[in-house]
């Protein structure tokens, strides 16, 4: 069962901090195919793309307090080279990987189109219930992700959490976000509340143009 969202009322949780990441490049990514839960380690530019985002986070000088991550590789190995740079060890965790797409793991756009096309123009329309590779539903990643972001708030009153995610948790978390490799979002748990993404069937199909965003 999907647990609903308590509404709480303390300032401190409200304004508890996440600075949400996106992992670098990965093989698969440089590739253009689709990971979902699959696991391909960082291309070489991805680890210069970590390392460059490590350095970002190193100069900006700002405090942070928790470095938590994807259990994925991509995601351990982006928030490992920014972990050193803030002399934080990341806390992995698979509650926060990317939407599961099933069968379309590892697959191109071209293959999926090919082999099923009317699902995927389902799934780029925006319709919320639909199964990428009979994987997991937009909703289902949104109640995980957010359920998930809850915890860390009620456990972390007024703190700064380093979240090293993917493309699907940032969108579950902020509307239309378009987030490409090492782009970070600063958001409090008071605006992802406020925020409360709704992903409707039928939305335009041009939901992301021209991204290169894979799941």
């Amino acid at each position: 069962m999907i647990r609903e969202f308590v509404s709480y009322t303390s300032a401190a949780v409200m304004n508890t901090r996440f600075t949400l990441v996106r992992h670098a490049e990965s093989l698969w990514n440089a590739a253009g195919r689709w990971q979902g839960h699959g696991d391909p380690p960082l291309s070489e530019r991805g680890f210069s793309q970590a390392l460059a985002c490590a350095e970002r986070f190193a100069e900006a000088g700002e405090h942070v307090d928790l470095l938590i991550c994807s259990d994925l590789l991509r995601t351990r190995q982006t928030a490992g080279a920014i972990g050193e740079s803030l002399g934080l060890t990341p806390r992995p965790t698979s509650k926060l990987r990317e939407l599961a797409i099933g069968r379309w793991t590892g697959m191109t756009r071209e293959e999926i189109r090919k082999t099923e096309g009317d699902l995927l123009e389902r799934f780029d329309s925006g319709d919320p219930d639909v199964r990428p590779g009979d994987g997991e539903t937009r909703n289902e990643i949104r109640h995980r992700v957010r359920n998930a972001v809850e915890s860390l708030g009620l456990e972390n009153p007024g703190k700064h959490l380093v979240l090293v995610v993917h493309a699907g948790v940032i969108r579950a978390l902020v509307p239309d976000a378009n987030p490409k490799n090492t782009d970070s979002v600063g958001i409090t748990l008071a605006e992802i509340r406020d925020a409360r993404p709704e992903v409707h069937p039928h939305a335009p199909a041009a939901r992301y143009p021209n991204s290169d965003v894979q799941y």
